[in-house]
């Protein structure tokens, strides 16, 4: 009797694509937010088509949903006028499987002979600007990117954009890794703003940041007034608990 081979961990499920020697771009849950946020406005800026998806039996067990349709927690948009993929996640990654999942990203693009792949992130710094930080595989690669982003001199990149940037050396693509600086884990969109701006000036991809500025400020206002409830909250609570004394 023969075995079945057993299923991969990770399965990277696409139409064929139409673009030739595209960047693939991706964002995944991380600092700030801030590949996500990117990605997803250009997705949306790009009216970019669903084409494909990143599945795994080790994916929490969940249903993401737009507007009432199943969308799976990882997927994959094309816009071919553009030469443009992007890998896109709603789900933050384990750092069990975030090697199952970056192997088989690169593995898949290397498939499509990359021009070259991006990777975004948000860089955790307690500076008060908004700095865009950029590393590469390739001496190369990061002259192009010079003077048009800081350099990451030294550090670590963690998570799905690390393996990425390992894989993509490994197997000689051409891979760079945007940073933006941010303060923390809450959603930072002046971050996710300067990475579109520092994007358009390193790959002309002239998105408009117009929408992007009127989000940011939006949900800059719901993250005050939800920090004031809470420390509401915790004044009421401190209050309460303050013990008495006859």
């Amino acid at each position: 009797m023969v075995d079945k081979a057993e299923e991969p961990f990770v399965q990277v499920i696409a139409d064929q694509l139409e673009s030739k020697n595209p960047i693939i771009m991706s964002g995944f849950p991380g600092m700030g937010i801030v590949g996500n946020i990117v990605t997803q406005y250009f997705i949306d800026q790009l009216d970019m088509k669903l084409c494909g998806r990143v599945e795994s039996r080790l994916f929490p067990p969940i249903a993401i949903l737009y507007e009432g349709l199943v969308k799976g927690p990882v997927r994959i948009y094309e816009k071919p006028e553009k030469g443009l993929i992007i890998v896109f996640s709603d789900i933050p990654i384990d750092p069990i499987i975030s090697r199952e999942v970056g192997t088989a990203i690169v593995k898949w693009a290397k498939t499509l002979n990359p021009r070259e792949m991006i990777s975004l992130a948000g860089l955790a710094t307690t500076g008060e600007g908004h700095k865009v930080f950029g590393a590469a595989t390739s001496r190369e690669i990061l002259e192009e990117i010079k003077g048009k982003v800081d350099v990451f001199e030294m550090g670590t990149i963690t998570g799905v954009p690390g393996v990425i940037m390992n894989e993509c050396l490994n197997q000689g693509i051409n891979s760079v890794c945007i940073l933006g600086e941010t303060r923390g884990p809450n959603p930072d969109p002046r971050a996710a703003i300067e990475v579109v701006k520092a994007m358009n000036h390193i790959y002309e991809f002239d998105i408009d940041i117009k929408a992007m500025e009127a989000q940011a400020t939006e949900i800059e206002q719901v993250l005050h007034k939800l920090s004031e409830q809470i420390g509401e909250a915790e004044a009421k609570s401190g209050q309460r608990d303050i013990p008495m004394y006859g």
